[in-house]
């Protein structure tokens, strides 16, 4: 991994002349006449969104190559299933039109994008009836585990509002409707609803695939700093089990790294002192790594971060301190890997590749959430741009398709 990014615009001007492309197409079809249209329309249309698709899956595969920690790589892996879904959808109708033309209309080629993220969503919901349940079954049992706090009950939320906005859609769909305004006020509603859901389903999809292949990464033996990032103390000031996973499989990668090049890499242990700690957590970080046989002057205390975004950007100022080409690697929880590695490339670490500690199985989804949640929040800005963009498309084409 090299720490480059793919650059959003080579794929965007990319999708813009494909896009160029097929309306020039359709553009002809039409003044070639109605039966061109009816026939060669919806292949054109499968061929746009199965391109457009398979533009997407290579920039994911791309993206994982050069570097996993990027934020394309969830959008890419998300829309990339979707855009798929319609180009079958315009496939199976273009077999139609062919073999039966006299049963089929040219308007039912509009109908088919106008509710394409409905349809994708009715698709779909038995994975996410699946999903649900077993966010549902993981949360009670960390509930059980852990107690009744509010953070342990964000699978469950995320569970309900998925339900809900299935039932809601299919309720929507199958409402009747009595007059010409009212069935675009009904058809608008149902694919504004579909329109958000889809964007958040497919959130959910890239945010799964990137948290689940970063989760299983392994980092090659060849680092110079091993971070060890802080989550929490005891109330005596001693690891929690969940740090001590990320310290022993820091302290089990130094191991086979010195076996396999010999080379010893420095510790960085990373984390401040809470208000309901009784040191900071980098000490006792400290204390475990030299417990365990670990030089002193092996290991580097950062100790007044509070947060990933710290943990990263105060480790990368030691670092460049001493080796500004170092070769890094970072130790955290499964849930957590992807999430600071978009942190670390933040702060400057663009060579940081991190591996995850196991935890409890009912812990990860409900962490996993608090993760997504927290990737929509820190990049406000993109999500409102594209579900922007997302929900106008299916706004103009309800109210073309009405007229």
């Amino acid at each position: 991994m090299n720490g480059k990014t793919i650059k959003a615009k080579p794929i965007a001007l990319s999708l813009s002349l494909l896009t160029a492309a097929a309306l020039l197409a359709l553009a002809g079809l039409v003044w070639m006449g109605y039966r061109a249209m009816l026939s060669w329309g919806n292949l054109i249309l499968a061929l746009y969104f199965g391109s457009a698709a398979a533009f997407l899956a290579a920039a994911f595969f791309r993206q994982l190559r050069c570097d996993l920690y990027s934020y394309n790589t969830i959008f890419y892996a998300g829309f990339s299933l979707f855009l798929l879904s319609i180009s079958v959808t315009h496939l199976v109708a273009a077999a139609q039109a062919f073999l039966a033309p006299e049963d089929y209309r040219v308007a039912q080629m509009l109908y088919s994008l106008v509710h394409s993220a409905k349809n994708y969503m009715f698709l779909t919901s038995p994975l996410l009836f699946c999903f649900s349940a077993a966010l549902m079954v993981s949360n009670l049992a960390l509930i059980r585990h852990e107690g009744r706090r509010f953070v342990n009950l964000l699978g469950i939320l995320l569970a309900l509002a998925l339900i809900a906005g299935e039932i809601l859609i299919a309720y929507l769909d199958f409402r009747g409707a009595y007059s010409r305004r009212e069935i675009l006020l009904v058809n608008l509603t149902a694919n504004l609803t579909a329109a958000f859901y889809l964007y958040f389903e497919c959130m959910i999809v890239g945010a799964v695939a990137a948290d689940w292949i970063a989760a299983k990464r392994v980092a090659a033996h060849d680092k110079d700093y091993l971070i060890v990032l802080g989550c929490g103390l005891k109330k005596d000031g001693a690891p929690t089990p969940l740090l001590c996973g990320r310290l022993d499989l820091a302290l089990r990668f130094d191991r086979e790294q010195r076996e396999t090049d010999g080379r010893d890499a420095s510790f960085i242990v990373s984390g401040g002192q809470g208000p309901d700690e009784s040191r900071s957590e980098a000490s006792s970080m400290r204390d475990y790594l030299l417990s365990r046989g670990v030089p002193a002057d092996r290991i580097l205390t950062e100790d007044r971060s509070t947060d990933t975004e710290e943990n990263m950007r105060f480790s990368g100022e030691l670092i460049g301190k001493q080796a500004p080409e170092a070769r890094v690697a970072f130790f955290t929880t499964n849930y957590h890997v992807f999430r600071a590695g978009l942190k670390a490339r933040q702060a400057g670490l663009p060579q940081a590749d991190g591996m995850g500690a196991p935890t409890r199985w009912y812990f990860w989804p409900n962490a996993a959430v608090r993760e997504f949640v927290g990737l929509l929040t820190e990049h406000r800005g993109t999500q409102a741009l594209v579900l922007g963009t997302v929900t106008l498309a299916y706004a103009l084409l309800t109210v073309l398709a009405y007229y």
